[in-house]
């Protein structure tokens, strides 16, 4: 059978298509700028008609309809990255919180050990060959479809078609829903005065030739623009935001000393605006693959000269960070942090950076903090953190004791909260009011 037959054979409504969720079944969902929001709206309607499913993924953007409280007995979310839309439900017990590294959850689908029924996917047609591409989020999601039982696939003809490893045949997809929708618009804030400052201090620790790699967040946008003079720049990430785009049209990120996939920028998924989309499609520089190969620490520290930007939430006074949760209130995920904090530390030359604002809550509480709060869970150990930044400089952790781990967060946190955290200190012994005094004198 030609592929355009099996393809016309598996076309149908979004209705008909999750006819196969059943009761007590494991749902993957595609993730990032993949988000099917006309799967999932179908998914929400099949609610009815079935209980107990299990519905996994990373961060989403969209309404998560599948999560609302009279849905409760139908679906339960399992998220292994807490995005805005799915907090709620997290925080309220709806949905369960799974703290996994991204570059392991492949193997959870792979080996069994997380076996699932259906994937629901976003693809972009297929080509002439009857490829179809999984566009600007690849991650997790190929992986998923070669292993999940069942596929469908929402298929977008405003869904960019990418290069790299993110291709799925016709044959390979079980049921095909056609739509013209828009991806996920992600419009980044105007950096803060903090960030602007964390920016310049973290700007000056990335040279010529360094590969990239940043998270979400306004601090990754803030730094891009300060690297504008740079030379050969290259990147292997696990997103990339819009605010790269100047820096790759003008030469300054191009990959020429990368190790490894040299003249690419690897990545598992884009973040933006339709401009963001459109400047990824079926451009060839740009090679997104499985977050099994993007956050690798092993194939991350291949490249010379990593520099992984990573952020947190608070940060102890012995270099422990939280990233994940609120004290006992889970709020986002592992992520890829430790991927390449591990991965950048290993690198010939490497930089492992967190990098935060010295307060929260419009400067009342601190983020550098005495100890973490109660419940907060240790997303990087202090065993694996190098660099930390805040708008306050750059304190260098890695083979310092805990006495010199102190005395250096305590210089770049905020100054209100410094004697609240020399006190901590004396009181446990590890600083002594002689180095207080002297502090006090360098200010």
């Amino acid at each position: 059978m030609l592929w355009q037959e099996d393809y016309k054979r598996k076309l149908m409504s979004a209705d008909e298509a999750l006819r196969a969720v059943e009761s007590d079944s494991r749902i993957f969902v595609q993730a990032n700028g993949g988000y099917p929001q006309v799967l999932l709206e179908a998914l929400a309607r099949r609610g009815p008609r079935v209980r107990d499913v299990e519905v996994v993924h990373i961060l989403g953007f969209g309404e998560p309809h599948y999560t609302a409280p009279e849905l409760e007995e139908s679906f339960r979310h399992n998220a292994m990255f807490i995005g805005g839309n799915t907090r709620e439900a997290v925080r309220e017990g709806r949905a369960d919180y799974n703290p996994i590294h991204l570059s392991e959850i492949e193997h959870l689908f792979s080996s069994g050990e997380m076996p699932l029924d259906v994937a629901l996917i976003h693809v972009a047609p297929p080509d002439r060959f009857g490829f179809c591409n999984l566009g600007v989020a690849v991650e997790i999601a190929l992986t998923a479809a070669r292993h999940a039982r069942y596929v469908i696939a929402q298929v977008n003809d405003r869904m960019p078609r990418t290069c790299g490893n993110n291709f799925l045949h016709v044959r390979e997809i079980d049921a095909f829903v056609e739509c013209s929708v828009p991806l996920p618009q992600i419009i980044s804030p105007p950096p803060t005065p903090e960030h602007a400052a964390i920016a310049r201090n973290v700007a000056p620790l990335i040279e010529d030739g360094c590969c990239l790699q940043t998270g979400i967040g306004g601090i990754p946008d803030a730094i891009l623009p300060y690297l504008a003079d740079r030379r050969d720049l290259g990147v292997h990430t696990e997103t990339l935001l819009e605010g790269a785009i100047p820096l790759v049209e003008n030469g300054v990120i191009n990959g020429r000393r990368k190790q490894i996939d040299p003249n690419k920028i690897v990545l598992g998924f884009a973040l933006g605006t339709d401009r963001m989309y459109d400047f990824v499609r079926e451009n060839p520089i740009f090679q997104f693959c499985p977050s099994s190969y993007t956050n690798d620490p092993e194939i991350i520290a291949q490249n010379d000269n990593v520099v992984a930007i990573n952020s947190a939430i608070e940060v102890d006074i012995t270099g422990q960070v939280c990233s994940d949760s609120m004290g006992t209130t889970f709020f986002s995920g592992f992520g890829g942090q430790l991927d390449f904090i591990r991965g950048a530390a290993h690198s010939k030359g490497g930089k492992p950076i967190i990098a935060l604002p010295s307060t929260a809550k419009g400067g009342t509480v601190s983020r550098i903090v005495p100890t973490l709060t109660y419940g907060a869970g240790v997303v990087t150990t202090r065993g694996d953190v190098y660099y930390v930044a805040t708008e306050y400089g750059v304190a260098y952790l890695h083979g310092k004791n805990i006495r010199q781990r102190a005395e250096a967060l305590i210089q770049i946190a905020h100054p209100k909260f410094r004697d609240e955290l020399y006190d901590h200190c004396e009181k446990m012994r590890w600083l002594q009011k002689s180095s207080r005094a002297m502090a006090l004198e360098e200010r």
